[in-house]
């Protein structure tokens, strides 16, 4: 039992005090999330805005005539514009309502089509 006391005492008495580390990390770790969240805004965020912003500009300058394809693929002429809706044309008898945010993208433009291939 002696000598495991022994060695207990003598295992303290050689351990190296503890010292303190210089507080230097901090502003390094500060500029890493700085410049991750710099990145991570021009490569995920920014881009996103602006495909959002021209898709709410298309939306907003669609007309009665103009070819449209939904969010679901189905195709079509719009008819009727009203607040929140298209009615759009899918075939001659069958009118279907959309919700504008339902529209992805426009396939061509009623008369802006025919000026075009007049050119």
């Amino acid at each position: 039992m002696e000598t495991l006391t022994n060695f207990i005492i003598l295992a303290q008495s050689t351990a190296a005090p503890a010292t303190e580390q210089p507080q230097s990390g901090g502003m390094s770790m500060l500029m890493m999330l700085g410049l991750m969240f710099l990145a991570f805004y021009f490569l995920l965020i920014a881009p996103q805005r602006k495909k959002q912003k021209e898709h709410e500009k298309m939306i907003s300058n669609l007309q009665s005539g103009d070819e449209i394809v939904s969010i679901g693929g189905i195709c079509g002429t719009i008819t009727n514009i009203k607040d929140k809706t298209f009615v759009v044309r899918v075939s001659d008898n069958t009118k279907i309502e959309f919700l504008k945010s339902a529209i992805q993208s426009k396939i061509s433009g009623g008369n802006d089509a025919e000026t075009s291939e007049q050119k």
